[in-house]
């Protein structure tokens, strides 16, 4: 007979132990919670997809480390390359709002040409009207929604970012609130204003720390990216450029083997869960000894034994792997609301994908058979004199 017709006896003989099996779910729901949610984020970070307007962009930086800076005067010879679109400036301020002791006051801000970011960003969407009222004011800025709702910010509020970086204090006025398909959370501002209010004498003056540049076709990345560095490959300052995708990503270099980091931390939690299963399926099939006895008695099969066996680890460990991921998807709308503290991954939009909830799935039913299989093949080879007399 099949084993699927066992079913409801399995399903029933999965909770007959009420509590060992509820103590085994919330240990599995919890690992796989853990585990769904590293998988996820691993996703974001290395294979989320690039929009089309990210493909259409590179970065160009000093080739030794973003903290060189990049002399003003290369913007117009990167401007010479074939299929380069647009060449903007974009200069990262940091600085202080309000109090830097609270996580919610932290959201990118950057410098940058007004005129020119509408282009090489056209995801960045604001009307017309707010469009124009930024370019054309000096001390204008835009804010994401996203930030702008998490501080109460709206057209014509006062932001004041006080340099730590640089030794200035920039006095903004918001001329609108972006919305953003990749990112919801930024402050732009006007790179000319940052530049005046610089010192000549501060070193700060006429420096630029990234080049965003728009191209006519993603093909040519490389190409673009190769003319661009072999142009200043003599130079005081030599430039590394790469896709944005490639810029965003080596930031977490600064973590240290990312990849390797989240993948241990996974084969750490599985191996966990596999040994908390073992033992939980061992005592449960040595309780049960006589029963297996009595179950042959009726003429049940060495196999039907074994897959019944079987068959509760696995219906324990996916109901466990379920409500794990149930938690998984409830953590991420919780990233979503948080303040992003990357700028090389969006959270705005987490969710558990699909390819994650296979893997936790089959993760969950593979613990459930590996920590079974052997102590119920071992269970269902004793003889029907053997496991009637078995005590414990």
């Amino acid at each position: 007979m099949k084993v699927i017709n066992y079913l409801p006896l399995i399903t029933k003989n999965s909770f007959r132990n009420r509590r060992r099996s509820l103590l085994t779910i919330i240990s599995i729901a919890a690992s796989l919670c853990l585990l769904g949610l590293l998988l996820t984020i691993y996703q974001t970070f290395f294979y989320s997809e690039v929009t089309a307007d990210q493909a259409l962009r590179l970065i160009t930086r000093n080739r030794i480390s973003l903290a060189n800076p990049l002399p003003l005067s290369y913007q117009q010879r990167i401007k010479q390359v074939p299929g380069i679109r647009e060449v903007m400036i974009t200069q990262w301020f940091g600085g202080v709002y309000k109090d830097a002791r609270d996580p919610a006051n932290f959201f990118a801000r950057f410098a940058v040409e007004a005129e020119k970011l509408f282009t090489v960003n056209p995801e960045i969407k604001l009307p017309e009207s707010e469009q124009q009222a930024f370019i054309n004011d000096r001390t204008g800025c835009i804010v994401g929604r996203k930030t702008a709702a998490r501080h109460n910010l709206k057209t014509g509020d006062r932001v004041i970012l006080t340099g730590d970086i640089f030794p200035v204090k920039m006095e903004l006025i918001v001329r609108g609130i972006y919305e953003g398909t990749t990112d919801n959370e930024s402050l732009f501002f006007h790179y000319k204003y940052l530049n005046e209010s610089l010192s000549a004498g501060a070193g700060f003056k006429d420096i630029v720390a990234t080049y965003s540049i728009r191209m006519d076709r993603a093909e040519d990345a490389n190409t673009i990216a190769k003319s661009i560095d072999d142009m200043f490959r003599n130079s005081p300052s030599q430039t590394k450029t790469e896709t944005e995708q490639a810029f965003q990503l080596s930031f977490l270099a600064f973590l240290g083997n990312v990849k390797l980091i989240l993948l241990t931390i996974c084969a750490a939690v599985t191996f966990t869960i596999l040994l908390v299963s073992g033992n939980t399926m061992a005592m449960a099939v040595r309780e049960r000894a006589r029963e297996v006895g009595v179950l042959k008695t009726l003429g049940f099969t060495n196999g039907i034994v074994l897959w019944l066996m079987v068959g509760e680890a696995i219906v324990i460990s996916l109901l466990g792997g379920v409500i794990g991921l149930l938690f998984a998807g409830g953590l991420c709308l919780l990233l979503r609301g948080l303040p992003s503290a990357f700028t090389f991954a969006d959270f705005s939009r987490i969710s558990v994908p699909p390819s994650v909830t296979i893997i936790c799935l089959l993760v969950a039913g593979m613990i459930g058979l590996v920590s079974s299989f052997i102590p119920a093949l071992s269970a269902s080879r004793r003889s029907i004199v053997e496991a009637l007399k078995f005590t414990d």
